[in-house]
Order: structure tokens, then C-alpha cells, then sequence
């Protein structure tokens, strides 16, 4: 993935069996609070429609970029920061979730970890997986992600499309777009990061879709490596947006 050298990189936190790791590193350490702004637009913008929608049959649901799943928690689950911390606080009590589905769905990860899309599984957070490097996949697994997408009713991706080519964000955007079927995106933009790619992104959004709200909230607090390359910065904000297909 392209990354942003100004920006605190978790590799060995992405790529361990369990999400303690992330849970103790990013969500305690650096207070990650962004998961209940995500929930809270969520639930105002997309949770009703979904909920309605869901009564006739379970929605497909992809968390892209979807890491050990804290998002699907915060959105699917109706979960808090406080709620998801303490589901993960050992590899015991992360193997099931507390809380149950708030509509029936079907869940698609992708992500380029293997061991954090396995976790998802076993845990129940995801019902099927596919492991990608969404920048330079191989044929079949582009057309199983484009797949996933154009079937995809609900589609989040949090503090993730900056890891991503344009060319990448393109393919993903338009195999969405496709459907005609009412769909839903939630997405986050990252403040100071990447604010040159943040901006290229959100127009090809609208280019797509349809804008239908947005939030801004903190994310998480910025480490001793990014408060040195952004001085006088403590924390990372977040731009949360909702789209819908249009047509």
C-alpha cells in the first residue's frame, strides 16, 4: 500500500493473530474515538434505511479495508469505543461478539491482511473474506472484489481509501456505481494526512454519487512521530461522509 511517510504506520499491529495488539496500541494508547462518530452517522444517515430494507431480505455488506473489523462493530453492531475496547481487551473475549446485529446481513471483509480477515471470520464479524492488495491485485481477485461491490447495498471504508491508488479507488467506485439499486457508502477523510488525495478522492465521489451528509469529529490522537511532523497538532481529525448510488 502507498503510504504517507508524515503519517504513524501499525504494520506488525495489522498483520498480528488477534486485535489485541491494535486494541492495547491504537485504541487505548492513542484514545482511536472515531468508531462512535462513525456509529452516530450511521445511525442517522443509513441505520433506519437499512433496518427497512433488511425486513425483506439480509443487505450485503463490505467493509473495504476492513482491518480486524472495529467499524463493522461500531455500524452493524451499534457498538461504542468503550464497548469494542472492552470486547477485545484478551484473544479470549474477542473470539465472539457482545453484541448481536442490529439487521440481518450479509458481511464481506477485504483487506490485505490474511490474519486479521481470519480473526473477523472466526469471530463471526465477517461471513466471507477476501484478502487483497486492492493496488495491484491479480484478475481474479480484482473481479471478486468488483463483484462484492456491485452487490453491495452497504459499503463502509474508514481512515483507509489514503492507502490507495486512484486508479484503485476508480475501479472500486465504479464497480458500486453500477448497481442500480439504492446503496449506501460511508467513508472517512483524515485531517492532516493526505489532504492533497482526501480532496482528489471526495470528487470522484460526487462525481458517482450522490452526497447525502457528513460529520466531522476527532479520530484518534496523533503520535510522538506525526506531532513532530505536524507541530502543534494533537489530534487527527476525521471527515465522515454518506453517499448513495445513483438512480
Amino acid at each position: 500500500m502507498k503510504t504517507d511517510e508524515k503519517k504513524q504506520h501499525f504494520d506488525d499491529i495489522y498483520v498480528a493473530e488477534t486485535p489485541v495488539p491494535f486494541k492495547e496500541r491504537i485504541l487505548d494508547a492513542l484514545d482511536y474515538v472515531s468508531d462512535n462518530f462513525n456509529k452516530q452517522t450511521f445511525d442517522r444517515l443509513i441505520l433506519p434505511w437499512a433496518q427497512q430494507q433488511a425486513a425483506d431480505r439480509p443487505l450485503n455488506f463490505v467493509d473495504l479495508c476492513a482491518c480486524f473489523g472495529n467499524t463493522t462493530m461500531a455500524t452493524l453492531y451499534g457498538m461504542d469505543f468503550e464497548a469494542i475496547r472492552h470486547n477485545w481487551r484478551s484473544a479470549e473475549a474477542a473470539q465472539q461478539i457482545d453484541q448481536p446485529r442490529r439487521f440481518p446481513a450479509k458481511v464481506t471483509g477485504i483487506d490485505i491482511s490474511g490474519n486479521a480477515l481470519a480473526y473477523g471470520k472466526s469471530a463471526g464479524l465477517y461471513d466471507e473474506t477476501i484478502e487483497a492488495d486492492l493496488n495491484n491485485p491479480p484478475a481474479p481477485t480484482q473481479q471478486a472484489v468488483e463483484q462484492a461491490m456491485a452487490e453491495a447495498d452497504v459499503v463502509i471504508s474508514t481512515a483507509a481509501l489514503v492507502y490507495l491508488e486512484p486508479e484503485a479507488i476508480a475501479r472500486i467506485l465504479d464497480a458500486f456505481a453500477a448497481n442500480q439499486r439504492e446503496g449506501y457508502m460511508l467513508v472517512n477523510f483524515l485531517n492532516p494526512f493526505a489532504l492533497e488525495k482526501a480532496d482528489a478522492t471526495k470528487r470522484m465521489l460526487l462525481e458517482r454519487f450522490e452526497f447525502v451528509g457528513s460529520m466531522a469529529s476527532r479520530h484518534r490522537r496523533m503520535s510522538e512521530l506525526e506531532q513532530e511532523n505536524y507541530p502543534g497538532e494533537e489530534w487527527s481529525l476525521l471527515e465522515i461522509w454518506v453517499l448513495r448510488r445513483r438512480g
